[in-house]
């Protein structure tokens, strides 16, 4: 294919076209990294789905962008996977962006606990606001999504005009299940968060996340208490 597909050059057309080309996450990811090069970045979570796509994208890609929000509020047990990860990929280009307002600065403005009184705010200035900023030196991201992880990303597509960040977000997981995620885990003997042993399917901020059993959602042990399914990244 030839020039670049942006946000701005965006037709169903050519995605018509392009599912014709590419059938499946390798065909994704080689085509991501051969059209964008360094103007690709993945947003990593260090979730399950996310040391799969570590794992696949180290095998295409030469020093490739990727970027952890980190909120500050994260459990101890991401922040000694992420340790882990460094060693293993040491030619990923492992960025730990943090917002530019530190949580004492955040609570004198907005209140103490401000994931309490207003989860959504919390998430825009910790995570959306920070991503907004890398985002806005490349054409297009990477996300680990699946489409059986909840009702709001049964729709996801391999290739997505994202409308929140006027971006092409570039999905190449979304025909995996759970169980396909662990198998790849296993066979590979990747390290993972330890917090997924202990009934946590669904790892965020350790104060927005507890553990959940007998539920199908995935997603069921974030904001329990709010209406909230998602830190806005991803919509619907």
């Amino acid at each position: 294919m030839k020039g670049i597909l942006t946000y701005d050059t965006w037709s169903d057309q050519l995605l018509e076209k392009l599912g014709q080309e590419l059938k499946d996450y390798t065909d994704i990811l080689r085509w991501t990294y051969r059209e964008y090069g360094d103007k690709v970045l993945y947003a990593c979570s260090f979730g399950a789905e996310a040391i799969v796509m570590l794992d696949l994208i180290s095998k295409v890609a030469d020093h490739p962008k990727i970027v952890f929000l980190d909120t500050g509020l994260h459990f101890k047990e991401t922040y000694e996977l992420i340790e882990k990860i460094r060693t293993k990929y040491p030619g990923l280009d492992l960025e730990l962006v943090q917002p530019s307002l530190s949580l004492e600065s955040q609570s004198t403005k907005y209140g103490a606990e401000l994931w309490k009184s207003d989860p959504n705010l919390c998430c825009y200035l910790r995570k959306i606001k920070p991503l907004e900023e890398k985002l806005s030196t490349v054409h297009a991201w990477i996300s680990g999504l699946r489409r059986d992880q909840s009702p709001t990303r049964k729709n996801t597509q391999f290739i997505n005009r994202d409308e929140r960040f006027k971006k092409i977000k570039i999905c190449p997981l979304i025909h995996w299940t759970r169980e396909d995620i662990w198998s790849y885990i296993r066979l590979n003997n990747l390290p993972y968060n330890e917090l997924h042993d202990k009934s946590y399917p669904s790892i965020g901020c350790e104060k927005c996340t507890v553990p959940v059993t007998g539920s199908e959602d995935q997603r069921a042990g974030r904001w329990v208490q709010f209406n909230k399914t998602e830190c806005g990244l991803h919509r619907a």
